[in-house]
């Protein structure tokens, strides 16, 4: 199958996942699964993929899977082919009205109020996201801002799946949760970012001033430890680089660590692992349950599937689930864009709000738009 093809003929409510390996393409529901108890989740895909040989299952769980339900779907019809090539931009019709959530000033409040929080709370840090909402006057297309974020190689996993309310969630995400193939795992977590820049002197100062920083590498730590100590259990094997390397995509720089390991038990799946690992400190913070109140606290909106994760598992167990980042939740004729950023106590909130300014660029850029 053509790769390009499954791109053109994605329509809003399919799921849509390509990475520079392979494209996966979903369209129908054969069967779909919601619930907030993740692992059960799980379990319940695990059976049903059991007698359906070369079936797979595909979907999102939320943030908070307390209070919103993860969905996953068999499809009707699933197509696999290789990594999805353009050569050309499509048109995306400019919004008519943007609203901050929150005011820029309020965010940088809030991430003033957060830095208190975690000295009065013995926190290691919390993550803090904005929104942009975007609306139009005209239909949009996912379809169009997918082939402008594939044109861009805007991130790793660039993904769109139906929501249970009707709406598409889709974005191109650069940090894999998990991934699963036979016994072997990985994990290739992302926190500690620094913007890119079009002057390549400057760029390469950006990177320079993340690879030295010791704020960003306290970050990148929190991350790196809750991955190793979550996959050690399901693991007679992980393997730990002693340094964190630098990452880009189009808009950013990032600290990254590639954690491998093999599985004690081969029927562990992939989206036992996601739910497993579910929320990290790149999207959530450490302690979790504490990070997760004090997100609640601070930010004016429900996250819904914004930092949550997306992906796809095979009737072997085997699949790939993506943090949910660089993303948006669209309605026919509006956008919700999100961006967030790790908070820790050196953290300076100028810096932050500039963070998730750059961050929203990825998606802004594939529609044509400047911050």
């Amino acid at each position: 199958m053509d790769s390009g093809r499954l791109l053109a003929e994605y329509a809003p409510g399919d799921f849509f996942f390509t990475t520079d390996r392979h494209t996966i393409s979903g369209s129908g529901v054969r069967r779909s699964f919601t619930g907030t108890d993740v692992v059960a989740l799980s379990e319940q895909v695990s059976t049903a993929l059991a007698g359906r040989p070369g079936g797979l299952a595909v979907g999102v769980l939320p943030f908070d899977t307390d209070g919103v339900p993860g969905h996953i779907v068999l499809p009707e019809t699933t197509r696999t082919a290789g990594p999805v090539r353009v050569s050309s931009r499509l048109a995306v019709p400019a919004p008519v009205g943007v609203r901050a959530i929150p005011e820029p000033v309020r965010h940088a409040e809030a991430v003033a109020k957060a830095v208190k929080a975690l000295a009065d709370r013995g926190m290691r840090k919390v993550v803090l996201a904005r929104a942009l909402d975007l609306d139009f006057d005209e239909d949009i297309s996912p379809r169009a801002i997918l082939h402008n974020l594939v044109k861009d190689g805007a991130g790793g996993y660039i993904f769109a799946a139906g929501l249970p309310n009707d709406r598409t969630f889709f974005g191109a995400s650069p940090e894999l949760l998990v991934s699963r193939r036979g016994g072997q795992v990985l994990s290739h977590p992302h926190a500690g970012s620094a913007p890119r820049s079009a002057d390549p002197v400057s760029d390469r100062e950006n990177a320079e001033s993340l690879v030295s920083s010791r704020k960003d590498h306290l970050e990148h730590a929190v991350l790196t430890e809750a991955v190793v100590e979550t996959l050690r259990p399901f693991c007679r094997r992980l393997d730990v680089p002693s340094a964190p390397s630098l990452v880009s995509t189009p808009t950013m720089w990032h600290l990254s660590t590639v954690v491998t390991g093999e599985l004690a038990d081969r029927d562990i799946t992939a989206l036992r692992l996601a739910a497993a690992l579910h929320p990290t400190p790149a999207i959530c913070g450490s302690p979790t349950e504490q990070a997760r109140r004090l997100v609640g606290e601070l930010e004016p909106f429900e996250r819904g599937y914004y930092a949550g994760t997306v992906g796809w598992m095979d009737d072997q167990g085997d699949g790939e689930w993506a943090v949910s980042i660089r993303c948006a939740e669209a309605g026919q004729r509006s956008l919700r864009l999100y961006a967030g950023g790790g908070i820790v106590p050196a953290s300076d909130p100028k810096a932050e709000l500039d963070e998730t300014s750059a961050k929203f660029q990825t998606l802004l850029s594939a529609m044509g738009l400047e911050l």
